[in-house]
């Protein structure tokens, strides 16, 4: 078994068996969690596609199950599905046990301007560095859209951000070449600034930050239509 496969199901086991516990029961979401992630692995595959092709990334066939798909291994479309749920979990977990945890309606306006003007001027100043630009330009892209759409979901995941990093930088500092011998998959060079938390760019906040908010937003939008569609 491929050493990407067995950190996917290891991220995967505790969430998906705690998705059932009486308090939070999560597998409630599915129907609209399901497809959140789904919409949300399509866009970001083809993203993926598109960034190896044109070499800005690439995959260590040592560590992966040799099947590929457009040059993607069949791990790596299973990461769209596994780390998003996993956040997913974590994110209404917390939510359900610290449900105060959240920033109020001004600072949420405050940290989302700031956040937006600051990704935007620095992917400007960083276009030469292509995962770096399209990266930041892309933050505040599905930022603005959860703003609009799904603030309250907003309101949470901005005040809990650093503690999802904390299960991020574990995965993929190890995916990255942090305790093994050769990262599962690297960088080119020429696409990032170069700087480093441990082995993982600090591009990868950004890009995390885009791929945990985007279904969790899609998520309220459909359970609120849903909903609303009910008492019609």
């Amino acid at each position: 078994m491929s050493l990407y496969l067995i950190i996917l199901l290891f991220s995967l086991a505790g969430p998906l068996a705690l998705s059932f516990e009486k308090n939070l029961r999560l597998y409630k979401r599915w129907k609209y969690l399901l497809p959140a992630i789904l919409i949300t692995m399509l866009v970001f595959v083809v993203w993926d596609i598109i960034f190896t092709h044109n070499g800005y990334w690439f995959f260590n066939p040592i560590y992966n199950s040799g099947i590929y798909i457009n040059k993607l291994p069949l791990e790596e479309y299973l990461f769209f599905i596994v780390i998003p749920y996993a956040c997913a979990f974590s994110f209404y977990a917390i939510q359900f046990h610290f449900p105060k945890f959240k920033l109020n309606e001004q600072w949420t306006k405050i940290v989302t301007f700031l956040l937006t003007v600051v990704s935007v001027l620095m992917s400007i100043i960083n276009r030469d560095y292509t995962y770096t630009f399209v990266v930041l330009l892309v933050l505040p892209v599905i930022l603005l859209l959860s703003y609009y759409f799904a603030r309250e979901v907003l309101q949470y995941y901005l005040a809990i951000y650093l503690i999802l990093l904390i299960p991020f930088f574990i995965i993929n500092g190890i995916l990255t070449g942090t305790g093994i011998e050769q990262p599962v998959f690297d960088y080119s060079p020429q696409a990032i600034l170069g700087i480093r938390i441990l082995s993982v760019p600090i591009e990868d906040m950004f890009y995390n930050f885009s791929l945990l908010l985007l279904p969790l937003a899609l998520t309220h939008v459909f359970e609120t239509r849903s909903k609303k569609t009910k008492n019609a």
